[in-house]
């Protein structure tokens, strides 16, 4: 009988003791990078960060990670910059010829799980890069825009909209607590009208196609610290 307990409450102390020892390790991480949009004004290419006469379109943003195990974390991330398209840009002669252009600021929250490739364990030797993808939830919320006059402009105040992100990345251990890595990653949002083209707003005029909804990229260098205890991952 004793011997039962005393096996249930080792058995007890080092489950604790794991989920303790891996909570601790965390990262804080800084990223740059540029956007680009794809909806119904401009470019339609889906990886494609350059100026496009516009304006600039960089972004920036911060990152929180919790590594849960060597496989998956759990990734919070605040991201603010603008976002920008140009009719002159396309390849679409149609669009050219328009020449719509819009810019509007854009901030975003997003929550999900990132999934590493490969084991990708900090405190010990072996590999020391990894692919990964991260999906999970976002918040944007931007400038509120409609066309007028052949002219896209703040109708004023702003609109948001809840999304999904699907980001493929590449991380490399530079040091036992430095990683850079460099992601690519697509927004869809529950949305038509971050370009202004779906309007609610009497005097503005709808355009494009108002069945589809808008997409934007992120393309980011990340450079991140970590911190904690050595973890203690656990086969259960």
């Amino acid at each position: 009988m004793n011997l039962n307990r005393n096996l249930i409450l080792l058995i007890f102390m080092l489950i604790f003791n794991c989920q303790y020892s891996s909570s601790q390790i965390y990262e804080v991480g800084f990223f740059l990078g540029k956007s680009n949009f794809i909806g119904d004004v401009g470019e339609t290419s889906f990886i494609n960060p350059i100026y496009n006469e516009v304006g600039p379109d960089w972004v920036s943003g911060i990152n929180l990670k919790w590594n849960r195990s060597p496989r998956h974390s759990w990734r919070f991330s605040f991201i603010s910059g603008d976002l920008a398209s140009n009719d002159l840009v396309s390849k679409d002669p149609r669009r050219i010829e328009r020449g719509y252009i819009f810019k509007t600021p854009i901030r975003e929250l997003s929550i999900g799980m990132e999934f590493n490739f490969f084991d990708y364990n900090l405190h010990e030797p072996g590999i020391k890069y990894t692919p990964y993808v991260f999906t999970g939830l976002i918040y944007s919320k931007f400038d509120k825009l409609g066309l007028q006059n052949n002219i896209i402009s703040t109708v004023g105040g702003n609109t948001n909209s809840f999304g999904i992100p699907f980001v493929l990345g590449l991380k490399y251990r530079l040091l036992e607590h430095l990683i850079i890595s460099g992601e690519v990653g697509s927004r869809f949002v529950l949305t038509d009208n971050i370009d202004g083209s779906l309007s609610d707003t009497e005097n503005y005029t709808n355009f494009g196609n108002v069945n589809n909804n808008d997409w934007y990229m992120f393309t980011f260098i990340n450079l991140s610290y970590t911190f904690g205890r050595k973890p203690c991952y656990c086969n259960y």
